[in-house]
């Protein structure tokens, strides 16, 4: 199979879920170097919420994304929960139409998350913030759609795209957030924002491979 059906949604959330509950202190040791140390445990409250809420119910991939990026831009503190929230919910609306998502539609679905936090926040990639992982995932699903690639093997470029983006923030210098007001001294250390996007993106890849 090449597509992924938007029904088989809810195993990918689930997973997206245990992905940042296990990775809630890591997320606040990275945070804690630069920034506030509290973005580990916001996600998590957000992702837990959602678990608790919604862990019971039939949903689709879509509607698991924009009641997750609703919980998020609505109730946890913090920058970051407007900010994915607004990823979430943008997305699931490019692609709340599916039945199947392929690269293409996965594709347009992240673009349209990436615009939508780039309406909110001008950040670039190089900023040192989550866009420095998410662009670069995005692009290599367009790379791949224009390389007609199967779904697996666009997902591992995908997940490779996310882990490199999120890896130069190390030495880069944060424009935007607490972080910014170190200046050359947020320079060493990778930006919490683009960790914890990195997780969601590859927990979201490696559950949709599997249902393939």
């Amino acid at each position: 199979m090449n597509t992924f059906k938007n029904t088989n949604g809810k195993p990918v959330l689930l997973g997206m879920v245990k992905a940042i509950q296990e990775a809630k202190a890591y997320l606040g040791e990275v945070d804690g170097l630069i920034g506030d140390g509290d973005h580990g445990m916001n996600m998590n409250k957000g992702f837990t919420l959602f678990e608790t809420r919604f862990a019971d119910k039939t949903f689709t991939f879509t509607e698991g994304l924009d009641e997750l990026g609703n919980i998020l831009f609505s109730e946890i503190g913090g920058s970051m929960g407007p900010i994915y929230g607004t990823v979430f919910m943008d997305a699931a609306d490019a692609g709340a139409d599916y039945t199947e998502i392929g690269v293409s539609e996965l594709r347009q679905m992240l673009e349209a998350g990436l615009q939508g936090l780039q309406e909110i926040v001008e950040a670039q990639v190089g900023d040192k913030t989550l866009v420095d992982t998410l662009s670069p995932a995005v692009d290599a699903l367009a790379a791949a759609e224009k390389e007609n690639l199967e779904m697996k093997e666009a997902l591992v470029k995908m997940k490779e795209a996310a882990i490199k983006g999120r890896d130069a923030t190390k030495d880069m210098v944060a424009k935007f957030g607490r972080s910014s007001r170190l200046g050359e001294r947020s320079r060493g250390v990778l930006d919490a924002g683009a960790t914890s996007c990195c997780i969601i993106l590859t927990a979201m890849a490696d559950e949709i491979g599997s249902a393939l």
